[in-house]
């Protein structure tokens, strides 16, 4: 009906021309009438024709509705995506990952909640999340645990600091000042991990201030509290010039990693957001 002959019409649906003339016959004998008049010009739809397209056009043009659904689906370009994460992550890297994620994905819809890391897990293995994004985590019943980057604990304090003239701060080199340290929970594995460093250079852990987040641990340095021990994907995105980075010993690795669903595989816009958080972190390396 649009392309009036049977050469265009080939070319339009990727096919012979001879393919095209024969489904035309096949059609007109299955309906018993003719539907275009053959002339030297073309072809020249009846009016019976007509009435059959006013009737099938709508469908056409719902079913290219839906293949133009289906390419944007295989793009990722639209989808819904629903995000947990730790505070370490969903408040330091994650959103800046996910701008760059979105920026050509607008018809992406995201549900994003920073948890502690029990919530995470179990809203992950519920299907109330699709991807949890949290630290520390090796492995969990009812989860696949996928590793993105490994980081580590490190120091932050204020360049004026007497510490801050040092490469690399110990727990001895920290009982001698105020440190802020990270509270030893099920909320969070950090504390304990910064409690057994502590303990195996021989040193009492014991801070004088104490929050559950890194990101408050790093708001309380840079107002000149005492020395943060944070991790390194906080420490990464300090907004704050005062701060400065330094090395802590005993090394204490952290590895940031995706958890999805074990018996529901990850969706297509939730696989291409990991990969967009593992290479964002590989640009991220300092």
């Amino acid at each position: 009906m649009r392309n009036l002959t049977t050469v265009r019409a080939a070319e339009e649906l990727g096919v012979s021309q001879p393919a095209v003339s024969n489904a035309l016959k096949a059609l007109e004998k299955q309906f018993g009438f003719t539907l275009f008049e053959r002339t030297n010009r073309g072809l020249i739809p009846t009016d019976e024709a007509r009435i059959i397209f006013e009737e099938v056009d709508p469908v056409f043009s719902m079913l290219r509705g839906i293949e133009d659904q289906v390419r944007a689906i295989r793009a990722t370009r639209k989808g819904r995506l629903r995000i947990a994460a730790t505070a370490p992550l969903g408040q330091t890297a994650i959103p800046t990952a996910l701008k760059s994620f979105l920026a050509d994905r607008q018809d992406v819809r995201i549900s994003y909640d920073v948890y502690g890391v029990d919530r995470v897990i179990r809203d992950v293995t519920a299907g109330i999340k699709d991807i949890g994004i949290l630290l520390g985590v090796e492995s969990h019943p009812g989860c696949d645990v996928m590793p993105l980057f490994e980081g580590h604990m490190e120091c932050v304090l204020l360049a004026d600091h007497p510490l801050a003239a040092l490469d690399t701060i110990t727990p001895a080199d920290l009982v001698k000042h105020d440190y802020i340290g990270i509270r030893v929970s099920k909320e969070s594995k950090l504390g304990a991990l910064i409690q057994g460093a502590f303990a195996e250079s021989g040193t009492h852990y014991d801070s004088g201030v104490e929050v559950r987040f890194c990101h408050t641990a790093s708001a309380l340095a840079n107002a000149g509290l005492g020395v943060a021990i944070v991790d390194s994907f906080s420490a990464r995105f300090l907004r704050s010039k005062d701060l400065v980075r330094r090395s802590f010993e005993p090394r204490i690795p952290v590895t940031a990693v995706a958890i999805v669903r074990a018996d529901h595989p990850p969706s297509r816009v939730a696989a291409a957001f990991v990969k967009e958080i593992e290479g964002f972190f590989q640009e991220e390396t300092p």
